[in-house]
């Protein structure tokens, strides 16, 4: 429930500030200034790691409103999901610790767009996540990156992910919803 206020206050302030400031293009790095309550914290008194992609997604619904991806999404009945993320964590938020999560979109691949999430004190990383993401339809399907890139009026040459993020991407994947994936650990 905590994240579920969270998020809506972010929305909120994200349209707000979107109607002051006006949109954002879609390679801006936006911010979000947040603070590590008790409900973060696990056991050892810092912030529990399954929270940060938690409030990761409070990024996501910021930018997403911010650059106007929101508005073109709801115009068409397109949602994004989440389908591959990763996280390195290098220093730990300590209860009632103020920070940013930075979020910015850093490309694309064949299939998916890529973001990245930053936890920043000042201007020192604490833990970065790349997410990988499709858009699909409300009625079923994915949407192309043709359909997609037209919607938003951008040209078809977008920045191309690094080699680390196909890599990554084709070592983690599993089998498709229609082809089977039976939990077998030998």
């Amino acid at each position: 429930m905590n994240v579920l206020w969270r998020t809506l206050f972010v929305m909120a302030r994200a349209m707000l500030r979107r109607r002051r400031e006006g949109t954002l293009p879609l390679d801006a790095v936006t911010r979000v200034r947040l603070t590590t309550l008790p409900t973060d914290i696990d056991l050892l008194r810092h912030m529990n790691n399954g929270r940060y992609l938690s409030l990761f997604d409070l990024g996501r619904w910021d930018m997403t409103t911010r650059t106007g991806l929101a508005d073109t999404f709801r115009r068409n009945g397109w949602y994004a999901v989440v389908s591959n993320e990763t996280i390195t964590f290098r220093k730990s938020l300590e209860l009632w610790q103020r920070f940013d999560i930075e979020t910015r979109w850093i490309g694309h691949d064949d299939r998916a767009l890529y973001l990245e999430h930053r936890a920043v004190v000042g201007d020192e990383i604490y833990a970065r996540a790349v997410i990988r993401a499709r858009i699909v339809r409300r009625s079923g399907g994915s949407v192309s990156h043709e359909e997609f890139f037209a919607a938003l009026d951008l040209p078809d040459e977008l920045p191309e992910v690094d080699a680390w993020l196909h890599d990554w991407a084709e070592a983690s994947r599993l089998p498709s919803t229609r082809r089977p994936a039976p939990s077998d650990w030998t």
